[in-house]
């Protein structure tokens, strides 16, 4: 077990708000807080108790815990496909990636698959990949099941990349993938996505280098792609 030990000296004029201080600390920061009294002698023989030393003890084993387990890219995430099967995101390791959250009857549905798919076709040799999350959370636009997303994808836009599960991506009951990406990039008024088609690229060591506005067009997200990618 690790621990990390402060001590503070504080003067006796001090001590009561020293005490208080100490009683917020103990349940909230430390395991162990304690108070005593430096002495020293004086030269009639006197003891005297004019410092007092805070002494706070503290187990890094909680916080050695929580930062392990703090997921540290996308690998860290599971997710469901179209079936319902687990799939584990550290398959992507060594590729681009651009996350979206899509939906089937948005005013930005034609422009945006119709740029992924060329964009997925140009790049993917060279490692690019695309992971499209159905979501229905924005004007109820993703109302159909996901075979007919999966479906209506496929014939209309011959996309060739996942698409996965449907998703929230706000609220409480968001994906914890969503949660990650958002922690990671915030948006220009905040880091709620504020619509169908938020994009996020990620690169090949599974962090989250960049996120796109829903009108921003993939075709203009090359340049950063390319980059990514280390092609000319």
């Amino acid at each position: 077990m690790l621990y990390s030990a402060t001590r503070v000296l504080i003067p006796r004029k001090n001590l009561s708000f020293l005490r208080q201080f100490s009683s917020i600390l103990k349940p909230t920061h430390f395991n162990f807080v304690s108070i005593k009294p430096i002495q020293t002698v004086l030269s009639n023989s006197i003891v005297s108790a004019k410092r007092f030393e805070l002494f706070c003890l503290r187990s890094d084993y909680s916080t050695m815990a929580s930062q392990s387990s703090k997921p540290q890219s996308i690998y860290d995430f599971t997710v469901k496909d179209a079936k319902g099967n687990d799939v584990d995101l550290s398959i992507y390791k060594g590729k681009v990636l651009i996350i979206v959250n899509v939906a089937s009857q948005c005013g930005l549905t034609n422009s945006n698959y119709t740029d992924m798919t060329e964009i997925y076709k140009k790049y993917k040799d060279q490692g690019l990949e695309i992971l499209a999350f159905p979501c229905n959370q924005f004007g109820g636009q993703e109302p159909g099941s996901i075979e007919e997303i999966q479906n209506m994808v496929c014939t209309r836009f011959k996309a060739e990349y996942p698409i996965f599960d449907k998703v929230d991506v706000n609220g409480d009951n968001a994906a914890p993938l969503y949660k990650f990406l958002k922690s990671s990039k915030g948006g220009f008024f905040g880091d709620s996505i504020k619509w169908n088609f938020s994009k996020f690229l990620v690169d090949k060591e599974g962090n989250v280098v960049d996120r796109y506005s829903p009108t921003t067009a993939p075709a203009s997200m090359e340049k950063d792609i390319k980059k990514l990618l280390g092609v000319a």
